[in-house]
Order: structure tokens, then C-alpha cells, then sequence
């Protein structure tokens, strides 16, 4: 076996269909006070009754979250978290609302704790991420880890069906590339594994019925495992394309991810052969890109770049930036083979292998 170091990221949990509830308890199982509550525009509704189940422990709402964590929104949550006396915050929603929180604990160190309504996964990372200036910023800090996580899966029935296949898939990214990290270990990949295989079990469950309460806590379960993988060891090509396609071109998060994780897989099929293995086992077909893709393509979700923003000009620029920094990956970047990676992403072009 080959030597590894393994740290586990202290989180504590609290899964299951009305864990919800514990919500108040938990606030003062930190020993916190005032919380406020984080969310999009889209969730206000959301933050509020979160806020109704606080009571006298809420200090307010901050229902201004976006994509990719502008430094402008983060800069602005955290003067609000100030001036009400807040002690901690309580982000209910998906990787956008999980991020602003992050934001505004790596300056104050307030604690967070995530409600996730989505499968993205961030909850259970110490990443954090904030776009300056059309560029987006990443780092790790434990300041940023959520100290306590409810996943109650009663919140994702509503979740669209449409968005919770790309949610899905994007937490499916997270362990796809953790089992080729450069720091993976022996637990992670057993994590990694079970929680692709979750997921490619719930989803098309979820097409099918998306009041299936079986199959939303199996997705949750596979995103919490996932997640925690992505908080664990350190990713590759695929996030490092993603955060270039999401901070300069402002393309939707989890409809990135969707798209290019088949082609990220092909790239480093080669120089990775037992982490394709266990993507194939956990999801079937003749390959690892093939299988992602075809998880997308047949639940509906978009497999093309051009479907969801991009400009066939935009694309020598990302290849441009995603070459400027080097980072681990099982196969060196070269230039041909990373701007035809673009281009399939673009055409929506399934993997040849």
C-alpha cells in the first residue's frame, strides 16, 4: 500500500427527514446566541422560517448570496453580521449561501452552521471562495469549516429536478477527482466510491419521482460523503477548469461541473486507471467519461457549454487561464489537448473512451 497521511476535518452531523428541528439546539450546542441567517434572494422565504424556528436566538436576515462569492456581497454580509451583534450564522441553501458564510467567517471567525438544500457539497470543506476584479480566489482555512451540518432531506423535495441533477453530478466531481488526488488516501477513496455510487442510484430516481423520499436522503447521503472527500484531498483539472469557466465567464456553478467533468475524466484516463476503475464500477458503462456523461445526458441535464452561456470566443481565453497556474493533476496540462478539451465541452461531444 502506498503511504498516505489522513486528517480528519472536525464537523459534527446531524442527518435524517426532520433533523430540522434540532436546529435551535444546536445553535446553542455551540454556545452561540444570535445567529444571522444567509440565503439568496430566491430562498428568502427559506431564511425565514429558519429564522421563525431561532425565535429570540435570530438576528436577522441576509438574503443577498450569489454564484462564486463576490467580494463586494461578502464585504457587505459581514458589516451587517456586526453591526447586529450576531455570534454565529446559519446558511440555509446551496454552495453560493455555504460560501457567503465561509466568507464571513475567515475574517471574523464566527462559526457556521450549513442547512443544505442542494448536493454541492461545500459544507463539509474548509475551501473557501471569493471572485475579485472577474477572478476567482480560492484557499483553505479551517476558519471556513461549518462546525455543524443538518442534512435533513425533507428540504430537498423541493428542490427542482432539473438542478438537482446538476447538483448531483457536481458532487459526483468531488469524488471523481479526489480518488486521482495527489494527497488521496485509502478512507477517501471508500467514501469517494460510496458516494458516487449513491448518487448514481438517486438520481435517475429522483427524474422518475421527485417526492422520493428514499432517493433524496440517498442523494444526500452521497453529497455528504462526496463533500467530504472534497474537503480532504485536494482536486485537479476539473474544479481548476470550473473555477475559470465560473469566475470569468460567470457560467452557472453546478451546469459547469455537469458539463465538463466527462471530458476532466477523459483527459486523465490514461495516467489514472484505478480511479476510472472505481468511477466505472460505481456507476457502470465501458467508461468512467462515458458513465458521467451519459448520467447527465439521460436525466436531462445540458452537456454542452454553448447551452448555458459560453462563447465559442470566450474559449481561447479560459485555456489561457486555466494554463497560467500549474497545479497536480494525473497528466501534465498541455495546450492541444486542453483547448480540445474546451472545444468538446463547447459541442457537447460525448467521450470517445
Amino acid at each position: 500500500m502506498t503511504p498516505f497521511v489522513y486528517t480528519a476535518q472536525p464537523a459534527r452531523v446531524v442527518f435524517g427527514a426532520g433533523s430540522l428541528s434540532q436546529l435551535a439546539q444546536e445553535i446553542d450546542a455551540l454556545g452561540c446566541k444570535r445567529a444571522l441567517v444567509l440565503s439568496t434572494p430566491e430562498q428568502r422565504a427559506s431564511a425565514e422560517m429558519v429564522a421563525g424556528l431561532l425565535g429570540g436566538r435570530a438576528a436577522g436576515v441576509f438574503d443577498r448570496a450569489v454564484m462564486h462569492v463576490p467580494i463586494e456581497t461578502a464585504r457587505e454580509a459581514r458589516e451587517v453580521a456586526k453591526q447586529l451583534g450576531a455570534d454565529c450564522a446559519v446558511a440555509i441553501g446551496g454552495g453560493s449561501t455555504t460560501g457567503l458564510g465561509k466568507a464571513i467567517a475567515l475574517d471574523s471567525g464566527l462559526p457556521i452552521l450549513a442547512i443544505p438544500t442542494t448536493y454541492a457539497g461545500s459544507e463539509m470543506t474548509p475551501i473557501y471562495g471569493i471572485t475579485e476584479t472577474g477572478l476567482k480566489k480560492t484557499g483553505r482555512d479551517l476558519r471556513v469549516l461549518p462546525r455543524t451540518v443538518l442534512y435533513d432531506p425533507e428540504l430537498t423535495l423541493s428542490l427542482p429536478v432539473a438542478l438537482s441533477v446538476t447538483s448531483g453530478i457536481n458532487a459526483i466531481a468531488h469524488a471523481a477527482e479526489g480518488l486521482y488526488s495527489v494527497d488521496s488516501n485509502p478512507i477517501m477513496d471508500l467514501m469517494a466510491e460510496e458516494g458516487i455510487t449513491a448518487l448514481g442510484r438517486a438520481l435517475p430516481a429522483i427524474v422518475k419521482n421527485a417526492r422520493d423520499m428514499d432517493a433524496r436522503a440517498d442523494a444526500l447521503y452521497g453529497a455528504w460523503l462526496c463533500g467530504t472527500v472534497l474537503g480532504h484531498v485536494g482536486m485537479a483539472l476539473h474544479h481548476k477548469l470550473c473555477h475559470t469557466l465560473g469566475g470569468s465567464f460567470n457560467l452557472s456553478h453546478a451546469e459547469t461541473h455537469t458539463i465538463v467533468l466527462p471530458h476532466a475524466l477523459a483527459y486523465n484516463s490514461q495516467h489514472a486507471p484505478q480511479a476510472m476503475a472505481r468511477i466505472r464500477r460505481a456507476l457502470g458503462g465501458n467508461s468512467a467519461a462515458q458513465a458521467v456523461f451519459d448520467l447527465a445526458k439521460n436525466n436531462g441535464a445540458p452537456v454542452a457549454l454553448k447551452d448555458i452561456g459560453m462563447k465559442a470566443t470566450d474559449l481561447d481565453r479560459a485555456c489561457d487561464i486555466a494554463l497560467q497556474n500549474q497545479y497536480p493533476n494525473p497528466r501534465p496540462l498541455e495546450r492541444k489537448a486542453l483547448r480540445q478539451l474546451f472545444q468538446d465541452a463547447f459541442d457537447g461531444v460525448r467521450p470517445a473512451a
